[in-house]
């Protein structure tokens, strides 16, 4: 069954809107302002999914947790200060004690401040150890960030390309339909056979059924985009096409240089191995001594008052406590033995991130370099298949190509200007893969 081609549905759509709008002008009608659709650049896309990427927030919240953890850590290391104040009462028996004989009488009121202080091996362990877990925790959320910003990237521009392949097989299908009528005319005047307008027809036929897929593809390539920047659901956006920008490709050695001092995988590993060797200095402290010291100030008496019958109750009281650990079953050593058996892990994590690191550094400027050289040539591939293009079809309407010759040259042309939209894609996400390891040039 004929189906009317997408381009001549649009194109009704478009008139009967206008025709609409301008009959309510006729009428007197007002009509309300329309809401600009938003016309968003890669810049807009990253800050918007830093703001509503959930694991992009989780890595941050972590990271705020770890700092958190490094507050308290450091916080056990300082006196602490604190007031109690209460009554205990013992049961009267006719004595000044009552009726245990450790109470000091029936009433004893306290009201004291108290300084309490610990000093251990382990706390200032802890305390490195919480620091390091920060790092880590830091460092994770940068390769959180950027790994969102390369995710951005290639779904941004995932829908530029989407949206300008489907403009080529717009043209495309508008040449194939030019080529039918062509054809067509030919035949009426006896200079072709039937078979070019068959061919012709098979080849429109194909472009419309592309144009249909490659619309649903940039349709579906804007919905991917929406749901990582979007706190709503929208699919009604623009993006700003700036794939003729094409950014500059530095050195290696200026590449390698930013890598060596700003990539947040080697960072995390870092942090890893310092938080697992405080992790072993903890386990050792617990075979050394600890000291806690408490100092309090203010009555122990047997009325609340600061003064009775001529006897001062302020005064104060310290109390030191040396804890010597002996023996725990082996408890200690073993947490001593799991502690060094993770640090040996992570050291092993460490040369395997930094060797990761530098193969993927060299494959991604690689790619990169690659892609760079390869969008100047699909350029000129691109203009040179439009022009054979051209040609061809001059060629056929003077008879001397065949229909074959002009669909072949129109399936060339559309596959080169498809290619060049690919490669320029390409040394897009490549860039930022590249400034994944290194942050930006």
């Amino acid at each position: 069954m004929f189906r009317k081609p997408l381009l001549s549905i649009l194109s009704s759509l478009v008139l009967l809107s206008a025709a609409a709008a301008q009959s309510n002008v006729n009428a007197g009608q007002a009509t309300s302002p329309t809401t600009p659709i938003p016309q968003l650049t890669l810049q807009d896309a990253i800050r918007l999914a830093k703001e509503n990427a959930p694991d992009f927030r989780v890595a941050l919240a972590e990271a705020g947790i770890a700092h958190q953890g490094s507050v308290q850590t450091r916080a056990a290391l300082l006196p602490a200060i604190s007031y109690t104040t209460g009554l205990i009462y013992t049961k009267p028996n006719g004595t000044p004690t009552g009726v245990f004989v450790g109470a000091n009488g029936p009433r004893e009121y306290l009201s004291q401040g108290v300084v309490h202080e610990t000093l251990s091996f382990a706390s200032a362990a802890d305390y490195r150890r919480a620091r390091a877990q920060e790092a880590l925790a830091r460092a994770k959320a940068e390769v959180a960030a950027r790994g969102l910003v390369t995710t951005v990237t290639k779904d941004f521009y995932g829908v530029i390309v989407a949206q300008q392949k489907f403009e080529n097989a717009q043209a495309a299908l508008a040449e194939a339909q030019e080529f039918v009528k062509l054809s067509q005319q030919l035949e009426n005047g006896g200079e072709v056979a039937h078979a070019d307008v068959v061919k012709a027809q098979l080849q429109a036929n194909d472009r419309e059924r592309d144009l249909q897929d490659l619309e649903l593809a940039a349709e579906q390539a804007k919905l991917g985009l929406a749901v990582l920047i979007f706190p709503n659901f929208n699919s009604d956006y623009q993006v700003v096409n700036d794939l003729a920008q094409i950014p500059a490709l530095p050195e290696l050695t200026r590449v390698q240089d930013l890598a060596a001092h700003n990539n947040p995988e080697i960072a995390a590993a870092n942090a890893t191995v310092q938080a697992s060797q405080h992790e072993v200095s903890a386990a050792i402290a617990g075979h050394l001594p600890s000291i806690t010291f408490d100092y309090l100030y203010g009555i122990d008496a047997n009325r609340y008052a600061t003064y009775t019958d001529g006897i001062h109750n302020l005064g104060y009281q310290a109390v030191a406590t040396l804890n010597l650990p002996i023996f725990d079953w082996g408890a200690t050593q073993s947490k001593v033995k799991q502690a060094q058996l993770q640090r040996d892990v992570a050291r092993v994590q460490l040369s395997s991130a930094q060797r990761t690191a530098l193969a993927n550094l060299r494959i991604f400027y690689n790619e990169a370099q690659t892609a760079r050289k390869q969008i100047d040539l699909l350029q000129r591939s691109a203009d040179l298949a439009a022009e054979g293009l051209r040609l061809t079809a001059l060629r056929y309407q003077a008879g001397e190509a065949t229909a074959l010759e002009v669909v072949d040259a129109q399936n060339a042309s559309l596959l080169a200007q498809n290619n060049y939209a690919d490669a320029a894609v390409r040394y897009r996400v490549a860039i930022a893969n590249l400034q994944s390891l290194t942050g930006n040039f």
